[in-house]
C-alpha cells in the first residue's frame, strides 16, 4: 500500500470548498484509507501563532492510502487545485484513539511542510529533522498527544513545489495550541529547537497551519 499526500488550495468559497471534501466523493472503490484535514471555517480558532509561509492558503491536507500510486487519477481529478506527493509515513508519537469514521476528531492539528535546504545532502538533512529534532520536539510541545512524519519520496503532480517533508502535530485540546503558554514547554527548549533549526531546514521556506482532521476511511 502506499501513501499520497494533497496540499490542496484555496480556490473560491472555503466553506464549499471544504464541504465538497468530506461529501464522501472521495472515497472511490480504490481508496483503502482516507483523512482529509481541512482549515478553519467556523472561526473557532484564533488567528494562529504558528501560521507561516503559504499556510493561509491552504484549504485542506488530503492523505490517501491506494494499492498502488498508478490508481491515482480517479482521486486527483476530484480535488481541484492541489500539489500531490508520494511519501512514507512515520509515527514518533501515535494518536489516542480517532473519532468515529466522518466525525471530526477532537483537538487541533498543526500541519507543517518544506523543502530540504539544498546545502544538505539527503544523510545531514534527515539525521537533522529524525535523529535530532524529533526527540527534542516532544520537550517543545509537551502537550502534543501526536505526531506523524511523512518523508517525500517523490512529487506527483506537475509544477508541485519540491516539498521533502510533511509533519502533522495533533493536540488534544484547541488551546493547547492558541495559547503560547500550554503550546510550548519552556523558553530553553524553543531556543533548542532554533538552534536545531538549521540542520534540516530554513525557516523561511517553511509553511504551517491549524486543520480540522476526519477520518473518513
Amino acid at each position: 500500500m502506499e501513501k499520497l499526500d494533497y496540499l490542496v488550495w484555496r480556490s473560491g468559497d472555503l466553506d464549499a470548498q471544504v464541504a465538497a471534501l468530506l461529501d464522501g466523493s472521495l472515497l472511490l472503490p480504490v481508496v483503502r484509507r482516507l483523512t482529509v484535514s481541512t482549515a478553519d471555517t467556523s472561526g473557532e480558532v484564533p488567528r494562529p501563532l504558528l501560521l507561516m509561509g503559504r499556510g493561509d492558503e491552504l484549504a485542506a491536507l488530503v492523505e490517501v492510502w491506494l494499492d498502488s500510486v498508478d490508481e491515482r487519477a480517479a482521486v486527483e481529478a476530484l480535488l481541484g487545485e492541489a500539489d500531490g506527493y508520494l511519501v512514507t509515513e512515520s509515527v514518533p508519537q501515535a494518536e489516542p484513539v480517532a473519532a468515529p469514521v466522518g466525525v471530526r476528531s477532537p483537538g487541533l492539528t498543526h500541519l507543517t511542510w518544506f523543502p530540504k535546504p539544498a546545502r544538505l545532502t539527503d544523510e545531514e538533512f534527515f539525521h537533522g529533522w529524525h535523529d535530532v529534532h524529533t526527540p527534542s520536539s516532544f520537550a517543545l510541545h509537551p502537550r502534543r498527544d501526536g505526531y506523524v512524519r511523512d518523508a517525500v519520496a517523490r512529487a506527483l503532480t506537475p509544477g508541485a513545489p519540491p516539498v521533502r517533508a510533511i509533519v502533522s502535530e495533533h493536540f488534544p485540546e484547541v488551546e493547547d495550541y492558541t495559547d503560547p503558554a500550554r503550546l510550548f514547554g519552556s523558553r530553553e527548549a524553543l531556543q533548542v529547537t532554533m538552534d536545531e533549526l538549521p540542520l534540516y531546514g530554513d525557516q523561511a521556506d517553511m509553511s504551517s497551519r491549524p486543520l480540522w482532521r476526519h477520518v473518513l476511511r
